[in-house]
């Protein structure tokens, strides 16, 4: 017995140190795998971190971008009003028929938009003679065609959204485009509503006789 417990001592201690050793390699073989695991993440981190500093840096560059875009456009918008004031000047002067002094109807523009039901409408007023006493008023747009067969009218109001009922407002010395600053409007045509016509009506306060103007809507577009 005490022969077998000698040799049973030092096998304990040998098993206990095998096993030992060997929890010890599966404890050192996970430490490299969450080691490995701990460099994969921080690699990815990195990526994203710096795949967010672009991303930042593109929306900033965009904002930029638009920014410049936006007062490229406010430049041209001016430029093209006072190309218009200014064609609105050597018209009044030119044409024969701007010999009646006072308010005038220079035009009605049109433009298509994607939408075919859709369309950008601008209006350009002046005045003829040496008053300089400014003109104000309001301005009537009614779009007569056809409707499902029969013979319709529309106002603006009911085409374009902002457009009061009873006409749009102007007031201006020389002239005045609507909307102002080279801008656009835009209006929308009902379904099955075909327009033949535009149809303008202003009326100037304190004159009881209102100028009208008509466009045929073929030769608009």
């Amino acid at each position: 017995m005490l022969a077998v417990l000698l040799l049973a001592l030092p096998a304990a201690f040998f098993a206990g140190y095998w096993l030992s050793e060997r929890k010890a390699g599966e404890l050192l073989d996970q430490a490299r795998l969450q080691d490995e695991q701990l460099k994969l993440r921080t690699a990815e981190l990195g990526q994203l971190r710096r795949r967010l500093a672009l991303l930042d840096s593109g929306e900033r560059l965009a904002a930029q971008v638009g920014e410049q875009n936006r007062q490229t456009i406010k430049l041209l918008e001016e430029q093209i009003f006072q190309l218009q004031q200014e064609l609105a000047t050597y018209k009044g002067v030119l044409d024969p028929a701007a010999s009646r002094e006072g308010l005038q109807i220079r035009s009605f523009e049109l433009q298509a938009t994607a939408d075919p039901r859709r369309f950008r409408y601008q209006i350009l007023l002046s005045r003829v003679g040496s008053d300089e006493q400014a003109l104000a008023g309001t301005l009537q747009i009614e779009l007569r065609g056809q409707r499902d067969g029969k013979a319709s009218s529309l106002r603006l109001a009911e085409l374009a959204e902002g457009v009061p009922d009873d006409g749009l407002s102007f007031a201006f010395r020389h002239f005045q485009a609507i909307p102002e600053g080279g801008r656009f409007a835009e209006l929308a045509l009902p379904a099955g509503f075909e327009p033949a016509e535009v149809r303008l009506r202003a009326s100037v306060t304190g004159q009881r006789q209102p100028l009208e103007r008509s466009f045929r809507w073929a030769e608009l577009q």
